[in-house]
């Protein structure tokens, strides 16, 4: 045997041993360090302010959930806040970015509020995002009204070249990530979608905004969301943070945050939304429109398709089947919007499928100048030629600033990030769920599917405005095989809106064998 070839096998040997190793660390210290089990409040019928806004509208629709569709920025953050603030029992929260920027900090400012006036705030976020020093959440965790807790999180956390060593060694489980976004005030009101906290997702950042779409739940769909919740929260990949650091907090950082944030927050957009004194309830009967309906389900994969361990990953129960359930029963329309679109084989085997029957079949992805991860459109830019070919509409989004276009894009630099599904102007999905593999294998993933023709409409409407000449590309096939680009201006023959330095740069990312992991 070669030298080479032999210290090749034995470096490989002791990679996996010590692989092996971190594994079993990592297991039998999270088996000491899981936190007490607990569970969402049950809701009364008139104890806090949330209960006696929600108690007569569910009377009037007995048996219903609600749903409505914020897709407007500003007020996607306040409907958070503004429940926070009503919230008189409970608040969990769970998400896979939670940003320390300006929204995220005021979202945060009113989880401790809502603490300290006696309301139990159980706050779940993935590590992947989290810095490894968490001094304002370990300040809001010594609170006795407020926990917080890890999925999936690195033991490592006071330098950033030991958890990096963690996850190249527990690669396999670190891998493997909470994409759930959901929001319960009192168990009364939920806000589930894809949208994460922080400025790119509030239309906050000052370049790049990642606008989504939520939907405001009320009803029996709220405890379905809470359900969720507390099996996440009480699950083996997660961990609370108080048994991950070792320094006692700060007892004056809370004072300087917020006397920080103050100063930050000062006549902003997002401070004057909470200026409003119109309530939640003021609001829903207002302008936000909610649907009742029976048709309402919130879906979630559970928290053991993130498991280290394949034997403990069934895959029964997890999200994927449910939508392909929802896409198969299609009869004439299959409407998709996912910014990180890699359909994979199966999935685009479907979609043909369905085209070749006579269906209206469409797609609204990123385009690779709107994409914020060209290693994803690497992988999906493959796929296209097949599907043009066989009859799928494909619309890529633009960016930058489409005034008509708002609800969906936001007011500055824009990348698409709802994830949406109509099905035949009735029947759909809006959650956390993209159509790509890491979607499908490697994250859980959380939404709602519903059954009810005038939410479908405002779902396809989002879609129809997004993708009209003016915000999107409609990619054409032509005759000789190739690309075309098509707007009001007319069509251009390559990725338009981009360098020949990207395009190279993605191009040559496709030949990688990585698709799994997109």
């Amino acid at each position: 045997m070669p030298v080479w070839l032999r210290r090749t096998l034995i470096g490989l040997t002791v990679l996996l041993a010590l692989s092996a190793l971190s594994l079993w660390s990592w297991g039998q210290f999270a088996a000491r360090a899981r936190g007490a089990p607990s569970h969402m409040l049950a809701p009364q019928p008139e104890a806090t302010a949330l209960d006696r806004a929600v108690a007569p509208l569910l009377a009037a629709h007995p048996g219903d959930s609600a749903a409505t569709l914020v897709g407007d920025s500003v007020q996607a953050f306040a409907v958070r806040a503004l429940s926070a603030r009503e919230a008189g029992r409970s608040l969990d929260a769970m998400y896979y970015i939670w940003r320390g920027d300006l929204t995220g900090n005021l979202l945060k400012h009113e989880l401790l509020a809502a603490a300290e006036r006696g309301v139990r705030v159980r706050l779940l976020v993935d590590d992947m995002n989290q810095p490894t020093r968490d001094e304002v959440l370990l300040a809001m965790d010594a609170h006795p009204n407020l926990e917080v807790r890890l999925f999936n999180p690195a033991r490592n956390r006071d330098t950033a070249w030991r958890r990096v060593l963690e996850m190249g060694l527990r690669f396999v489980g670190f891998n493997r990530r909470m994409h759930n976004k959901a929001w319960i005030a009192d168990g009364r009101v939920a806000v589930v979608g894809g949208r994460n906290i922080g400025d790119e997702y509030f239309d906050a950042a000052h370049d790049t905004n990642f606008h989504d779409a939520d939907l405001l739940l009320l009803g029996p769909a709220v405890a379905q969301t809470g359900a969720i919740f507390d099996r996440f929260w009480n699950s083996a990949e997660v961990l609370p943070l108080a048994a991950l650091k070792s320094q006692a907090p700060d007892a004056e950082l809370v004072a300087r945050w917020r006397a920080g944030l103050r100063d930050a927050a000062a006549a902003s957009p997002w401070v004057r939304a909470l200026g409003d004194r119109r309530t939640l309830a003021v609001r829903l009967d207002a302008e936000l429109r909610p649907h009742w309906s029976a048709g309402l389900r919130v879906l979630s994969d559970p928290p053991e398709k993130a498991a280290p361990v394949a034997s403990r990953r069934a895959a029964a129960d997890w999200l994927l089947y449910d939508l392909l359930a929802l896409l198969y029963s299609a009869e004439r329309q299959s409407w998709l919007i996912s910014p990180y679109f890699v359909p994979g084989d199966g999935g685009s085997r479907a979609l043909l499928a369905q085209a070749a029957r006579g269906m209206d079949v469409r797609v609204l992805t990123n385009s690779l100048a709107a994409n914020d991860v060209p290693v994803v459109h690497a992988g999906y830019q493959r796929y296209r030629l097949p599907l043009l070919a066989g009859g799928v509409r494909l619309f890529e989004l633009k960016p930058g600033t489409h005034a008509d276009a708002k609800e969906l894009l936001g007011s500055s630099g824009a990348s698409l990030h709802t994830k949406a599904v109509v099905i035949d102007g009735r029947r759909g999905f809006v959650g956390s769920f993209n159509f790509d593999p890491r979607s499908v294998q490697l994250n859980t993933e959380m939404g709602v599917v519903f059954d009810d023709p005038a939410l479908a409409r405002e779902v396809q409407a989002l879609f129809t405005k997004a993708a009209a000449p003016a915000s999107a590309w409609a990619v054409r096939l032509r005759d000789d095989g190739t690309l075309a680009w098509q707007d009001a201006a007319g069509a251009q023959n390559q990725e338009p809106g981009t360098s020949w330095g990207l395009r190279a740069l993605t191009w040559l990312l496709g030949w990688l064998p990585i698709e799994s992991q997109l």
